[in-house]
């Protein structure tokens, strides 16, 4: 396919522009050309989103057969986008979240969850939830039938720059005790940038549209199988001291988070973990092996170091004062004493 990526530079962007190379497609990337140079290969347009009149001189007498769109904050830029783009595209791919459903979610809910209120027009990129799903209003209006929806569960993989596993991949090279969010036994919903960008471009090749969470099964892995596969991967000897969620409730150790176990309040939080993905799997969904998830994230952070920290969505190195973990990896080997 002659595809359109919008973005194209960090985690699922990033993601999109290898695997459609892989695949043979012709990518073309439009974004502010600041991070990071173009791959070998990809045409690269330069443009500032916020700005229309310069999306529409980058994008001037072109068309493609399918756009894949990452933007996180004011839909009027989704909506601005796609309008221009609706009779020179056959398909519009938005990777949405499943934030946009209203909270809290419901165990094991599908597509027809109750969603939160959303505004196509809307300059305002501050409320994570309501701007994506301003943003898939704004694609619907513009593709219809033409719009693919990938609610996506939590993105783990290469590219990562929200801070979870390439913190937990450098805690544990550390060795040594380490503090846990318990228990080990807790599921976990995710799914790797890299298979979410092999979904979306054979989706856009086959015309699929319709809003789809994205995710591996309920029960597809738990926390205690990603942080010991983690260490496998890394050769780590460290030892995992498993804390209970009521300890770092009571402690407010805001461990945990990081991965959705828990919010502050609701050590145990129903929906995170179990959405019902069905359609995504019946429409052609297939999961990497963790193992090799884990070992594309290590490979990809020794080669060119760890990425900078996200002002939006900052990481468990900028929540962890190192005195408090120390008592409350104390309280959790009491607590396992007992």
């Amino acid at each position: 396919m002659r595809v359109l990526i919008m973005g194209g530079t960090h985690h699922v962007g990033r993601a999109l522009v290898e695997v459609a190379l892989r695949r043979g497609d012709t990518v073309t990337t439009l974004n502010r050309g600041l991070s990071r140079p173009p791959a070998p290969g990809v045409e690269a347009l330069v443009a500032d989103r916020t700005d229309p009149d310069a999306v529409r001189r980058a994008l001037a007498g072109r068309s493609w057969d399918a756009v894949i769109d990452t933007w996180a904050w004011a839909p009027s830029v989704v909506r601005d986008s796609a309008r221009l783009l609706a009779g020179r595209a056959g398909h519009y791919g938005y990777v949405s979240s499943r934030g946009v459903y209203a909270w809290p979610w419901p165990a094991g809910a599908g597509e027809n969850a109750p969603l939160v209120a959303g505004d196509p027009g809307s300059q305002d990129g501050g409320d994570y939830a309501a701007a994506k799903r301003g943003g898939e209003l704004a694609v619907l209006e513009a593709f219809g039938e033409r719009a693919l929806l990938a609610r996506a569960g939590m993105i783990l993989g290469p590219y990562e720059d929200v801070g979870r596993i390439p913190w937990w991949l450098r805690r544990l090279e550390r060795g040594g005790p380490v503090l846990a969010p318990g228990p080990a036994g807790a599921a976990l919903q995710y799914i790797d940038a890299i298979d979410l960008a092999a979904w979306m471009l054979a989706a856009a090749e086959r015309g699929i549209g319709g809003a789809f969470n994205v995710a591996g099964p309920a029960g597809h892995t738990t926390i205690g199988e990603l942080l010991h596969t983690a260490s496998q991967v890394i050769g780590s000897d460290a030892e995992l001291v498993w804390a209970p969620a009521e300890l770092l409730e009571r402690e407010n150790f805001p461990l945990g988070m990081e991965f959705g176990l828990r919010y502050p309040g609701d050590p145990r939080p129903t929906g995170i973990h179990d959405a019902d993905v069905s359609a995504a799997l019946a429409a052609g969904l297939t999961l990497r092996p963790l193992a090799e998830t884990l070992a594309g994230t290590w490979a990809w952070l020794r080669r060119e170091g760890d990425p900078a920290p996200r002002p939006d969505t900052p990481s468990p190195a900028q929540w962890f004062d190192p005195a408090h973990e120390q008592r409350v990896l104390n309280l959790a080997r009491s607590h396992r004493a007992t």
